[in-house]
């Protein structure tokens, strides 16, 4: 049986069956109009495609949620514009193209292990852990006092992404990142993926 859900359940990562595909929902946000009904607006990934939209929907409208079976996999390498990954059962090599894969590729390190999001046998996407250990490769220097001023400074990691980090954060460390949100957690232990 279908599990169904309305607008008020949408939250990033939910997916849902919409215009005859399957989407993620990337943004969403709730407005009351002045008279009359609230409407949610949205940006949605086509999981098929890799395609986004902006759409406003009713309050209330009602969709058929996508619910994925899970199988474990390990991130190896770029290939031109795809990324291949190892299926930790099969231990087959799976290519995907960074269009399936959106903002998770900003987060693949070597032997990152990651799930698999199964559909009637096709892998849709990926679910990333809720951390990884990145190496900041280019950072402006801190500078004595700083810290007392409670911002932050930017931080690029070796997968590309820019992260919001403290000033006493240098280049050459390893930090951890929240792959849900994308904001630095704090300084990592050691040197390697989590």
């Amino acid at each position: 049986m279908a599990q169904v859900v309305d607008t008020s359940d949408f939250r990033p990562g939910l997916k849902i069956k919409w215009e005859g595909g399957m989407w993620t929902i990337l943004e969403c946000s709730h407005h009351k109009m002045g008279r009359g009904g609230a409407i949610v607006r949205g940006k949605l990934r086509n999981l098929e495609t890799g395609s986004s939209v902006e759409q406003s929907f009713k309050s209330g409208e009602r969709f058929e949620r996508v619910i994925f079976d899970e199988k474990p996999a390990q991130y190896q390498y770029k290939d031109g514009d795809d990324y291949v990954f190892m299926d930790l059962e099969t231990f087959d090599q799976v290519y995907l193209p960074g269009e399936i894969l959106g903002d998770a590729i900003k987060y693949l390190i070597d032997n990152l292990e990651v799930s698999f999001d199964m559909y009637e046998g096709r892998v849709m996407g990926i679910e990333l852990p809720k951390s990884v250990e990145l190496e900041v490769t280019d950072t402006p220097p801190g500078f004595k006092g700083d810290t007392a001023s409670g911002g932050g400074k930017p931080a690029a990691t070796q997968t590309g992404l820019v992260v919001t980090v403290p000033f006493f954060v240098e280049n050459g460390e390893y930090i951890v990142v929240d792959t849900r949100t994308g904001e630095y957690l704090e300084r990592a232990k050691r040197g390697n993926g989590v």
